[in-house]
């Protein structure tokens, strides 16, 4: 039997067994959705990195996971290295779980590739010694919603098989597995073609007091041809970017000082109106503030800085709270033209566009590609004024 027929007959059983409920449920239960991205090579990471920012970059990377979350999920509970999601209600469709997955991982590797381009930090040698990675456990059940004081909790058996699918007997670190009870309400044909780009291969783990689940597995490891790279040749492989360049009459030094002074944002960054920071951290990679931007608010992160000589610096923030543009990263370049000149780069890049509506995708990169021109345009306008 090919997977195919496999798929078709695992939903044709789908009637006579309901997702979840063997011998019946209670009554106060619902049918949900169970996501889990676990970040596979965390406790590696911890103990063999020894390094005060490392409990600090895992935090970071827990905060993207939930930010590359497009699909309306909630966060039930964090455990360390991993998050629950839960979405009540009807199965997503197999393309937009896929979807999630696939944003999940590119999202996780895009962030660990731009910290890891320090190659003279510390950290950065531990976290490629780690090999840090991601693998997502997906199964659709029911659930209790228990209220506990302010917190949420989900109960049931099928919360159990989520979390204990963590350990399965599927070789490697980085894969989706969606168990035989999700893709009972999915289409044979339909699985197909959404992992055409890798390869769904069938297995089974044994648990003691809940028996066999059954799963399919897909190694994610694919998508690692799509994980944004360094420029070659002036190129960027990916299209998710939006890029403007400015020459300003100011040394590297001197406008580098300038562009990581959060006091300065406000002068220069447009639409910005406040910037709200611990002074004492500023600058820092790790730090943390908040820009009153138009009439929202964003946050932002001091990711890298980097100073390859005198002639170029490269200063990267993590975006958050960016409704459109979830898990965005804004780098500033710094290159010398002469003494008194030097060549200023805004480049925006983003995952993904959080609207399913083509034109107001559009419409958001002209308008961030305005906003980083009238940015970049302020900015060299300072030293004019200087000068």
């Amino acid at each position: 039997m090919g997977l195919l027929d496999e798929l078709r007959a695992a939903r044709r059983s789908a009637g006579r067994r309901q997702p979840g409920r063997p011998g019946g449920a209670a009554d106060d239960t619902q049918p949900a959705l169970l996501l889990i991205p676990d970040i596979s090579g965390f406790t590696r990471f911890i103990e063999e990195a020894n390094h005060p920012q490392a409990p600090h970059l895992v935090a970071d990377l827990l905060e993207i996971l939930i930010e590359a979350n497009c699909s309306d999920l909630q966060v039930a509970e964090i455990q360390g290295d991993a998050i629950l999601f839960y979405r009540l209600g009807p199965p997503p469709p197999v393309a937009e779980l896929v979807q999630q997955c696939r944003r999940i991982f590119l999202d996780f590797q895009n962030y660990l590739r731009v910290v890891a381009r320090d190659t003279d930090s510390e950290l950065s040698a531990a976290l490629q010694e780690a090999g840090l990675t991601i693998k997502i456990i997906g199964h659709y059940g029911r659930v209790s919603v228990a209220d506990i004081r302010e917190f949420k909790k989900l109960l049931g058996r099928d919360v159990i098989v989520a979390h204990r699918l963590l350990k399965n007997n599927v070789a490697g670190s980085e894969y989706v597995l969606l168990t035989e009870d999700y893709f009972r309400t999915q289409d044979p044909a339909e699985v197909e073609r959404c992992f055409a780009w890798t390869r769904l291969q069938r297995s089974a783990t044994a648990y003691e007091y809940l028996g066999e689940i059954r799963y399919f597995y897909a190694y994610l490891t694919p998508l690692r041809l799509l994980v944004q790279a360094d420029e070659v040749d002036g190129k960027l492989p990916v299209a998710c970017r939006v890029k403007v360049q400015r020459v300003v009459a100011a040394p590297v030094q001197q406008v580098q000082r300038v562009v990581s002074n959060m006091r300065q944002r406000p002068r220069w960054l447009a639409g910005t109106s406040a910037v709200h920071y611990d002074a004492s951290k500023a600058r820092r990679p790790g730090a943390n503030y908040k820009l009153d931007l138009y009439t929202g608010q964003i946050d932002l992160q001091v990711v890298q800085h980097l100073s390859t000589d005198d002639d170029h610096m490269e200063y990267v923030e993590k975006v958050a709270h960016w409704r459109l543009f979830p898990n965005a990263l804004l780098f500033f370049r710094l290159e010398a033209i002469d003494a008194g000149h030097c060549l200023v780069t805004m480049e925006f890049r983003y995952g993904h566009i959080a609207s399913a509506r083509r034109l107001v995708r559009k419409g958001q990169l002209h308008r961030l590609h305005r906003w980083l021109g009238q940015s970049v345009r302020q900015l060299a306008g300072l030293f004019e004024v200087v000068n």
